[in-house]
């Protein structure tokens, strides 16, 4: 094993998976379970891996996604948004993704209207940054399109580690029971009534050698990033991501 954080890198395949349950976690996270003989092979091996979930938006799309080219040749290329696999169980053939109902764009309104029978196509991942048992404690910042890989990174944690998240969420009810075998604290931020850099700004920081992780609305990140660098940690031991943008654009396009 390395002791040191590294990317390791994956064949990209895409594929064709069925639904089989669909269960609301939250009012506003809806849990697709996928399987089906194509699964056979699939590795995600960081906990905030990412997979391309595929959408047609028309005909054309359609087409791309069938012909299984996305748009590599110059062609139609489908919708594309980046998820992270929630849970993976090879054993029963199955695929967890957490999907937040936000009410527009392709991939909520399809997890809206999803149910056992039909199918969606997956791409990826690509690759894995693995972070290796090194760290002492851990600093988790996100919202609610964070919360699978948060929940990912506390379940693979050992005892003797300490974790301090902080979740943005829209209101009490998206609350989530995260387990680990780590001592963790959780803080939850409502969205419209607390201000999540404000709380990063008088954090106190968990002790020992630690790991800290950001992924918020794009603006938030750079600005949550730069609190943090501020406060000590050190860039190598950090990593900020966005999974989305207040204006609406995909983070991935």
């Amino acid at each position: 094993m390395s002791d040191s954080i590294h990317r390791v890198n994956h064949e990209i395949r895409q594929r064709r998976l069925d639904v089989l349950r669909v269960t609301d976690i939250t009012p506003r996270m809806r849990r697709i379970t996928l399987g089906g003989a194509e699964l056979a092979g699939f590795t995600s091996v960081g906990s905030d891996d990412h997979v391309k979930v595929l959408f047609a938006c028309n005909a054309e799309e359609q087409k791309a996604i069938d012909a299984r080219n996305l748009g590599r040749d110059g062609g139609a290329r489908p919708t594309m948004r980046e998820y992270t696999p929630r849970r993976i169980d090879l054993k029963n053939n199955e695929l967890d993704i957490d999907f937040v109902l936000h009410g527009d764009g392709p991939a909520s309104t399809w997890a809206a209207q999803a149910a056992p029978g039909q199918t969606l196509d997956i791409a990826g991942p690509r690759a894995s940054m693995v972070v290796p048992d090194i760290f002492d404690s851990y600093l988790l910042i996100g919202d609610e399109t964070a919360i699978p890989a948060i929940a990912r990174r506390l379940e693979e944690l050992p005892a003797g580690r300490q974790v301090l998240a902080v979740i943005q969420i829209e209101d009490e009810q998206e609350r989530q029971a995260l387990a680990s075998k780590a001592q963790v604290e959780v803080i939850w931020v409502r969205r419209h009534k607390e201000d999540v850099l404000d709380l990063v700004r008088n954090l106190a920081l968990p002790q020992g050698r630690l790991y800290g992780w950001v992924a918020l609305e794009k603006g938030l990140t750079r600005q949550a990033k730069a609190l943090l660098l501020e406060k000590g940690i050190q860039e190598d031991a950090l990593k900020a991501v966005a999974y989305w943008r207040a204006d609406g654009t995909p983070e991935d396009e």
